[in-house]
């Protein structure tokens, strides 16, 4: 304890006070005296003790009366309760009330002092196990988890946040990368003004210019109005790129001008325009390896790579898969009208064993599914999505190598010609169509999780999707 341990010393003899303070006079100990219990609560709350020296026989009642009242306070002393009339059943009694510890008068300056040590050493020991707790943060955000790799990651945005450096934020899909990137912008000096997200895969590449930048009218076929792109929008606050990694290299070369000068210029103008905004970045890719393969400059990495932060798999955080499947089960449960209040054992044996290569997402539409499929009041391992119980990892293919072998495979023995048999096969493009619209349709519209589900990015979903347009035109 940095900070002078503070005494208050409830005692009616002020002979037997100025003895006490005596033996104490070669210590640090901070100390004021109280003569009867109404003095000693006024002084509780004023000046805050660390310790109590307390007599039990005071003039206007019993310390024992004391010893019950500080004890129910939010940061209780601790009392050394001392008196000429010590019995053993009273010491037991004051124990049991929640005196640290009992002396019976007279006592020596040594007994006092180890005593007093005694304490010091409990409160030291108490507030190391209480910083401790606090940094066992379960809740942190929208984060939910207490293991050893999300403390990490909170230790980490705590101190991003403090800081206008760049935050680089990788992980798998699912990890929570955005959530990553809000949880920064909430923690620091500029939660007061906007948090800006733009999914650069999500953006055909010839908008995404105007997306970031904004556009003047005229500046392209249907610009009928001026536009403040997401620069503008995020002055003062925080300009999140996700899937940096998508950005194609023209707009690259762009987006590090706006990030070592602070100044852009909107599609079809001339005007400089001048904002201050701290970027956070995400991937799920591997940075370098695109910078290897010439995908991603290697000048905007390093400047974008500043604070990594790491989002680590759902396999790799323990208990922590469990903690998240109780919260959305509480959740969906409210939504759908359903009351599950728990899970089997062996359902949650097959959740903790499941590797849930989608992450969160993924363990948060299982959940959804368990709730809107099923009745009760636990979730039994039946009721689980089926590559959970099964423990086989269901990863979509874009190549459909299921639907190719099944329909070979199942061709009828009779069908040998080559021509016959080409005729079993699906093309790939159709194939590619079937995996992405049947996700899409799992997750309700929303191409993000549809990505996430296929593990593309959502680029590719979207470019996909445009060129079956263009096929059906």
């Amino acid at each position: 304890m940095n900070q002078p341990v503070k005494i208050l010393m409830v005692e009616d003899s002020p002979s037997l006070t100025e003895v006490y303070k005596a033996y104490l006079a070669d210590t640090e100990y901070q100390i004021v005296s109280a003569e009867t219990l109404g003095i000693a609560h006024a002084t509780l709350g004023a000046y805050q003790p660390d310790i109590v020296l307390l007599d039990i026989e005071l003039p206007d009642g019993s310390g024992m009366d004391f010893l019950v009242e500080a004890e129910i306070l939010d940061n209780p002393p601790k009392i050394v309760v001392m008196t000429a009339h010590g019995t053993s059943d009273m010491a037991v009694e004051a124990i049991r009330l929640g005196a640290f510890d009992f002396l019976t008068k007279p006592f020596d300056s040594a007994r006092l002092k180890v005593t007093l040590d005694n304490a010091v050493s409990q409160l030291r020991l108490g507030k190391q196990v209480n910083e401790l707790a606090s940094l066992q943060r379960d809740h942190y955000g929208s984060f939910i988890g207490q293991s050893p790799a999300m403390q990490s990651v909170y230790k980490t945005i705590d101190s991003l946040a403090t800081s206008d450096a760049t935050g680089f934020v990788v992980g798998e899909s699912g990890t929570g990368k955005e959530l990553a990137a809000e949880a920064i912008h909430q923690h620091s000096s500029r939660r007061d003004r906007e948090f800006i997200a733009i999914n650069c895969g999500a953006i055909p590449g010839e908008l995404m210019e105007s997306e970031l930048f904004g556009h003047v009218k005229g500046a392209f076929t249907g610009a009928s109005n001026n536009r403040e792109g997401a620069a503008s929008v995020a002055d003062g606050g925080t300009l999140f790129l996700d899937e940096i990694c998508e950005m194609s290299l023209e707009l690259q070369k762009k987006l590090l001008r706006f990030i070592q000068t602070g100044t852009f210029r909107k599609v079809g103008s001339n005007t400089l325009e001048k904002v201050n905004v701290r970027f956070v970045c995400a991937t799920n890719r591997d940075p370098l390896e695109e910078v290897r393969e010439g995908r991603f400059r290697e000048d905007l990495f390093y400047r974008l790579h500043v604070v990594p932060v790491r989002m680590p798999p759902l396999r790799e955080r323990g208990e922590d898969v469990m903690l998240i499947a109780r919260h959305f089960l509480d959740a969906f449960n409210t939504r759908e009208g359903k009351s599950f209040d728990g899970f089997s054992a062996d359902a949650e044996e097959s959740i903790r064993r499941y590797p849930w290569p989608g992450n969160v997402r993924q363990l948060q539409n299982a959940m959804h599914q368990v709730v809107v499929l099923n009745e009760g009041t636990v979730v039994e391992t039946a009721m689980l999505p089926e590559p959970v119980t099964s423990g086989h990892i269901d990863t979509p293919d874009l190549a459909g190598p299921s639907r190719v072998s099944s329909s070979v495979n199942n061709a009828p023995i009779a069908i040998t010609t080559h021509v016959e048999r080409r005729q079993q096969v699906e093309p790939l493009w159709l194939t590619e169509r079937h995996a992405i619209e049947t996700a899409i349709e799992i997750c309700g519209g929303n191409v993000n999780q549809a990505a996430g589900l296929l593990e593309v990015a959502p680029s590719t979903v979207y470019r996909k999707l445009q060129s079956w347009k263009k096929r059906q035109a």
